[in-house]
């Protein structure tokens, strides 16, 4: 995948360079590059912001700095030209899947009061990482590319942990353990100590729709439940009376 974010602070993404972010370049999985849209400001003093016509507060991203920093990309007619911008539709797990069959993603990172409308014309989509705003667009672009990216085949080295992640299926993850078995008085449920595999499941399936009940219902089809999980969710129910 190649992903290209155009932004005022190139310097902001030095995360790309850690972690699995860097391992997927390393591997040749993804291609990540920033430009910095100042480079093709109109004027001598670098300024790629003006006051809005009509008056209002802050300042707004002029059109040709950003437009002409996206056309000497040249782009192919493949690539997703995304608008980080308040306005947008919501960031969720289904848009990290969905970009990630994608081969090439284009990012523009916004500063100041917002856009010059006109730049709109230029994108794909535009989205947001949530209703709450900014002082810029690095760091939600950041968080975007790095749960689209991830989802690559091959950059998560085991690639099972990815399938039974919260949100995945609509449902949090359930609680998981480690070593040691006991710990201050709190021990691993006997279940997961079993090595009986058929229990292991349905026990992480019912404390999966467990976790999400209680602290995100708003996730749940109730009509698309099955008998089992209807069962397990009138426990729950009681459980909290």
């Amino acid at each position: 995948m190649k992903v290209d974010v155009l932004t005022l602070f190139p310097e902001m993404f030095a995360p790309m360079n850690h972690s699995l972010m860097r391992q997927a370049q390393e591997k040749g999985l993804l291609d990540f590059q920033t430009h910095d849209f100042r480079q093709f400001s109109v004027n001598k003093h670098g300024h790629v912001d003006d006051y809005p016509y009509g008056g209002g507060a802050g300042m707004l991203l002029r059109p040709e700095p950003i437009i002409n920093c996206l056309e000497s990309l040249k782009l192919s007619d493949h690539a997703r030209i995304i608008l980080l911008d308040p306005i947008g539709t919501p960031f969720t797990q289904e848009k990290a899947e969905s970009w990630a069959t994608e081969d090439h993603l284009v990012f523009i990172c916004g500063h100041y009061e917002g856009f010059d409308e006109r730049i709109r014309s230029f994108v794909t989509e535009q989205v947001s990482l949530g209703d709450f705003i900014l002082t810029n667009g690095e760091l939600p672009t950041m968080v975007m590319v790095d749960a689209t990216v991830r989802l690559i085949p091959d950059v998560v080295g085991n690639s099972a942990s990815i399938v039974h992640e919260s949100f995945q299926d609509k449902l949090l993850e359930y609680p998981q353990y480690t070593r040691p078995s006991e710990f201050r008085g709190m021990s691993v449920p006997e279940v997961l100590l079993s090595g009986h595999h058929a229990n292991i499941e349905r026990w992480q399936h019912r404390e999966s729709l467990r976790r999400t009940y209680k602290y995100r219902p708003d996730l749940i089809d109730f009509e698309k439940l099955n008998d089992q999980e209807k069962e397990w969710l009138k426990e729950f129910q009681l459980d909290q009376e």
